[in-house]
This record gives C-alpha cells, structure tokens and sequence, in this order.
C-alpha cells in the first residue's frame, strides 16, 4: 500500500514557484523595516521590472488582472468605444475591458501560433476601435510588426504579456513594445510574487495616472485630490521584496524552463503539434502547450497516473457574459485540442520522460 506521502511525492506538479532562501531574507528584511506597503521596495522593484522590459516607467500593482484593468482605464473610453480581443486568451482579457466601461471585440486567433491573427484584426477595426489587446500567449511573441501594420496609429496597442516576461520579439523585451503592458507574477507564471502584477510604459503621463487609479485615484502630484474615483490596486513592500529577488534569478529561471521545453520538443515533435516561437524571438515558456486530438481524454489520463495537467485556456465567445460574437472556429479548436504540461525548473529528466512516455501511450 502507498501511503499518503508517497503518493504525493509520485505527482509531477503542472507548476513549482522557484522560491527559496533568498525570497526569505528579502521578506524578513522587509518585516524587520516596518515599511509593508507603499514603502521604498515598491519602487524598486518598479525600477528593476521597467529595466527588465526596456521601459521608463514600471508600476507595480495587485494583479496581472488590476493591471490590464489600469491599464484600459488610462485611456479613458466611453461606453461605445471598441477593444479588439483575441477570442482564445484567459478571460480576464475582455473582462479588463468592460470594467473599464467598454466593448470588447472578439477576433479570431492563428490555429498554429494560438495568438491573436492580425489579418483578422485588420478586418475587425472600426471608426469605434480605440486600443487592442495583444496577447502573448503562454509565452510566444506576438508578430508585433504584423500587428503595427493591420490597425490606424491612433489604436494603442496594450500588450497583455502576463506569460511573456523574459520574451523577446527580434531582440526587444515583451512587455516593452506597446503603449503600455501587463504583466502578472501569479506563482503559475516565471517570476512570481504570490500574487501581483504590473503596467509598464514609456509614456510619463499614462504612468501618472495608473499611480493614481491603483491608489484610489489619488493624484500622483501634488495636493491631496481625487478626480477619477479608483480602487485600491496597489502591490505590497513584502510582495516586490520577493520580486525584486526573482528578477535578479530571471535568466537562471528562464533557462530551467527552456530546459524542459526543449526536452520536450526533443521528445513530442513526431506526435504532438508542439509550440515554438518565430525564427528570432525568443519564447518566454510561462506555460508548455501542445495541440492534440482528444484532449479531454488525454488530459483525464494523464492526472490518473499522477501528472498534473490542464487546459490550455478559454475560448471566450464560450462563455455566458461574449455569447453574443462568434463563431470563431480556431479559437474554438485551440480550446478543444490545447494541453497544457507540467513546467518548472524542478523537473528532472525522469520526470520529461514519464510525461511523454504517458502521453504517448494515450495518443
């Protein structure tokens, strides 16, 4: 009989926050300050994350969720104005766009690439359109100058690059290209922060007024004052203590997940349609995704003998609240064909080897 101990140490986890001593000692100094919040680690590790994405401003907030949300509000939308999404992303995408008071429009996304296809952006852009979200999903770039190329200049491009941090499209850093970004530090994504997020840009006065709408909508500057009435957004010291730590490990992250990526692509690529990244970029491997037929069952057998797998994630015309557009066939076959497999930098190469050998076995 196996006990419970063993039983747990036999599971390969779908994801492993790579935290330690180190994010320790920063929390412990950070207790030890007084200074839980709105203190000096908060911008610091602004400093460092806007380093990292190739930015003069990072701000730092409590969600990857609060940031896409931040970050559609800066651009102050009416109820008629139009956000193009892509139709296959986390729903948090579209609903950003409606808590910001506007329409999200649904496009349809490359079946191959699994990000949004800028041909049907393109298509999709109105006299209404004022921004989109582009996603960089699961952590392969977007073909951003495609994207440039299929909408007016005046349409601010936000780049949803909550998997995407380490990314790079032709050498530039994700979550740098558009007017603004969005990153996330869930412990499912390569730097964590427990939970957390950020908006990052280059433009002084969309930083100003994220600062002051992920603090009640206090105004950056000056005097005690309200004139766009918030919420409260805002990150803790003890969070971005720990950041500040996994920013610093970020390559070393990056490569213990390149590592089990490439060993699964060493392994799947002559049965399973694997995921890779256009020639030159970089791929930032938030999540290992490949395609395959009868991904409920596979998916079900997988996590029979003790591996965690998921979903990819959501093809949001699906969901009760974006009933009303569609069809979007892709978005729909990534949903049904999308696997999800465990990645983390504690894999073994035993570990890579039962992955595949299971999931060949069920295909």
């Amino acid at each position: 009989m196996v006990s419970g101990t063993e039983a747990s140490a036999q599971v390969i986890r779908l994801a492993w926050p790579e935290l330690g001593s180190e994010e320790l000692a920063a929390i412990a100094e950070v207790l030890a300050s007084g200074n839980l919040t709105m203190g000096p680690k908060v911008a610091a590790f602004e400093a460092v994350l806007a380093d990292e994405c190739g930015t003069e401003y990072a701000v730092a907030v409590s969600s990857g969720t609060a940031a896409l949300h931040l970050a559609v509000a800066a651009l102050c939308l009416e109820e008629d104005d139009e956000v193009i999404v892509p139709a296959y992303t986390f729903p948090a995408t579209a609903n950003a766009v409606v808590l910001a008071g506007a329409r999200p429009v649904l496009v349809d996304v490359n079946p191959r690439t699994m990000n949004v296809d800028p041909a049907r952006v393109y298509d999709a852009v109105t006299t209404r359109t004022r921004a989109v979200i582009a996603v960089h999903l699961f952590g392969r770039p977007l073909d951003w100058e495609a994207l440039q190329s299929a909408v007016p200049p005046e349409v601010a491009l936000i780049e949803d690059a909550a998997g995407a941090l380490g990314a790079r499209w032709r050498g530039m850093p994700c979550g740098g290209l558009g007017v603004m970004g969005c990153l996330s530090f869930h412990p499912r994504k390569v730097v964590t922060t427990g939970e957390g997020g950020a908006v990052t840009t280059s433009d002084a006065d969309l930083a100003d007024v994220v600062r002051s709408l992920r603090h009640h909508g206090i105004v950056a500057h000056g005097g005690f004052d309200i004139v766009r009435p918030s919420t409260n957004y805002r990150l803790s010291d003890l969070q971005c203590a720990i950041g500040i730590t996994q920013l610093a490990r970020l390559q070393e992250l990056l490569a213990g997940r390149r590592r089990i990526a490439e060993a699964y692509e060493e392994r799947l690529a002559a049965f399973v349609e694997t995921p890779s990244a256009d020639e030159g970029d970089e791929h930032g491997w938030q999540a290992y995704v490949v395609q395959v037929e009868r991904r409920d069952e596979v998916l079900a057998g997988l996590r029979e003998q003790g591996i965690e797998a998921q979903i990819g994630t959501y093809a949001v015309q699906r969901l009760n609240a974006f009933r009303d557009q569609g069809p979007f066939p892709n978005a729909d076959a990534c949903f049904q064909r999308a696997l999800a497999l465990p990645l983390h930098g504690r894999m073994t190469g035993g570990d890579v080897d039962r992955v595949c050998g299971a999931l060949e076995k069920l295909l």
